[in-house]
């Protein structure tokens, strides 16, 4: 029988799936192994399930000398060495496509409550301050007529853009690879540089993935761009903004207000974010719906025991190594 890690109890059928067909050793939804535990407790398994912020580097993949897939209980794949496992020929999964909807929602969650200052009001009614309507009473913007900026344009960017109609919205978008005219048609997006997206947009949402070349894409240079109405939301991933830069934009007035699902050092947040009004902050809960979760799970699992079982998986990130 198989042995297999799972870093993080998983939702759903699928959990019992893998109880009864492998070894399974696994830890409870609450805990995060440590790079240290994770490599004591991997050094005789098949198979792991990591999350999205299990350190899958070199060294924690060789201490596995019977590794054979790795698969990814997220879309991004940004904490596993990829070239590492692909070079001893371990396979690499993650859960694409059915997260989209739920972080599409999430995202137009926090535009809404950053925008119409929602958690603000809360707070204000829950403190006793609420004594009298006022006409200038936790004054928000409205998105009817005003521009969406989608910093990439995948799945997930997509689904935002098309949300963004039933709000009569203009939508422009940058990415490294330009959609097609079709694309571009069927979403109803048009296609800017990075700097026009910055200076033109009411709203920016980011959906790029984390890269070398994405990492920080979003410094002080940038905030500066940006307009002073602006709202940004971010549920890719929290190194794509510098958060310092982004709390200076904040206390001088560069941008409105931000919503934030990701950081820069997750689990930790930047303190000064905390002391904010104008910025909503969620706990990485993008694809946090029962129907995501479980789907994710079921993918993981199909995915993780197809490769033991010397089948293609379906959701492949190193093709790679079924070409040697």
């Amino acid at each position: 029988m198989f042995k297999i890690l799972l870093t993080r109890e998983i939702p759903g059928p699928a959990m019992e799936k893998l109880k009864k067909e492998v070894d399974l050793e696994y830890v409870s939804e609450e805990t995060k192994l440590t790079k240290q535990e994770i490599i004591d407790k991997i050094k005789d398994k098949d198979g792991i399930i990591s999350m999205l912020d299990d350190p899958m580097d070199a060294e924690v993949i060789n201490a596995a000398p019977n590794l054979k897939v790795i698969s990814n209980y997220a879309v991004g794949f940004n904490n596993i060495d990829v070239k590492a496992a692909t070079a001893r020929g371990i396979v690499v999964t993650n859960t694409p496509g059915v997260l989209t909807n739920a972080t599409a929602d999430l995202a137009w969650a926090l535009l809404m409550a950053t925008s119409r200052r929602i958690v603000e009001g809360d707070k204000y009614l829950r403190a006793g301050k609420f004594h009298c309507w006022g006409p200038k009473l936790i004054l928000g913007y409205e998105f009817a007529g005003k521009t969406l900026g989608i910093i990439g344009m995948g799945r997930i960017g997509g689904a935002v853009a098309k949300r963004a109609k039933g709000f009569d919205m203009h939508v422009i978008y940058y990415k490294r690879h330009r959609l097609s005219e079709e694309e571009e048609k069927e979403i109803g997006a048009e296609y800017v540089t990075l700097d026009e997206l910055l200076s033109r947009s009411d709203f920016i949402s980011i959906h790029t993935p984390l890269t070398d070349d994405t990492r920080h894409m979003l410094c002080e240079e940038q905030f500066k761009k940006m307009k002073k109405n602006c709202i940004l939301v971010n549920t890719a991933r929290g190194l794509i903004i510098d958060e310092k830069a982004l709390v200076k934009a904040l206390k001088e007035g560069w941008i409105a207000g931000a919503g934030l699902d990701v950081y820069e050092n997750e689990p930790e947040v930047t303190p000064e974010l905390l002391e904010f009004d104008n910025v909503v902050l969620e706990p990485h809960i993008g694809s946090a719906t029962y129907e995501a979760r479980e789907r994710m799970a079921e993918m993981v699992v199909e995915d993780c025991l197809a490769v033991l079982s010397g089948n293609r998986p379906q959701n492949l990130v190193n093709k790679e190594v079924y070409e040697k």
